[in-house]
Formats: structure tokens, C-alpha cells, sequence
């Protein structure tokens, strides 16, 4: 199986309201996102690839113009969480792309949420 994968960047507002009022997450706070996609392919296409990254372009277009610098309580349905976000994407991505496997996305170095069906 060949797999490959693509980084993408965004920073964005949000806040979990339906945490009580003292859990951090309750409080209106700002992430710098890492959204990575994974592609996965058994044969590799005519031109060697799993899929040209330059096709996954339409994914920078979609979070630079719906979800950087917004605020994703009027972006997403549903709370806003990495793992919802993951989720979201693997949808978004999977509909272009049938190689894709995998989203993982990141709110701080040390934390990732990753929908893999």
C-alpha cells in the first residue's frame, strides 16, 4: 500500500459552550491548526503517484476561505472540536478524493484528534 499525506495550516477562534463555565475549553481561545490528509492507493497512477499533491490544492483553498482567521462556532455544526474538525475534513476530502484515508488535526504541538474509518 503507498500512502502519502499533506500539511495544512489555519488559525482560528472557538469556544466549547457546552462545557461547564469553568473548564478552559468554555472559554472563547484561539488555536494555529495543523489539518494533515492522508491519501492511500494499492497501484500507483500512470504518472507514478497515489495522487499529485498539486490536486490538493481545493483542500488550502476550502480552509483558507472558510475556516482561517473565523471563528468555528459560525463555521461548524456541532462543537468545534479537533475530533468534529477531523471528521468534517476526512467528509470534505473523501468526496474529492476516494484515495483518502485518514485526517488528523492538531490544536497545540502536543495534541491530535484523527478520524480514520
Amino acid at each position: 500500500m503507498f500512502r502519502i499525506s499533506k500539511e495544512f495550516h489555519f488559525s482560528a477562534s472557538h469556544q466549547l459552550t457546552h462545557l461547564p463555565a469553568d473548564h478552559q475549553c468554555a472559554r472563547l481561545h484561539g488555536h494555529n491548526y495543523i489539518v494533515v490528509v492522508e491519501l492511500s492507493a494499492a497501484e500507483l497512477n500512470s504518472d507514478g503517484f497515489v495522487r499529485d499533491y498539486l490536486e490538493l490544492k481545493p483542500l488550502k483553498t476550502y480552509i483558507d476561505d472558510v475556516f482561517d482567521h473565523r471563528h468555528l462556532n459560525d463555521v461548524m455544526t456541532g462543537p468545534s472540536t479537533a475530533e468534529n474538525m477531523a471528521k468534517h475534513f476526512y467528509d470534505w476530502c473523501k468526496a474529492r478524493w476516494p484515495e483518502t484515508t485518514a485526517v488528523k488535526v492538531s490544536e497545540t504541538p502536543k495534541t491530535w484528534a484523527e478520524y480514520r474509518p
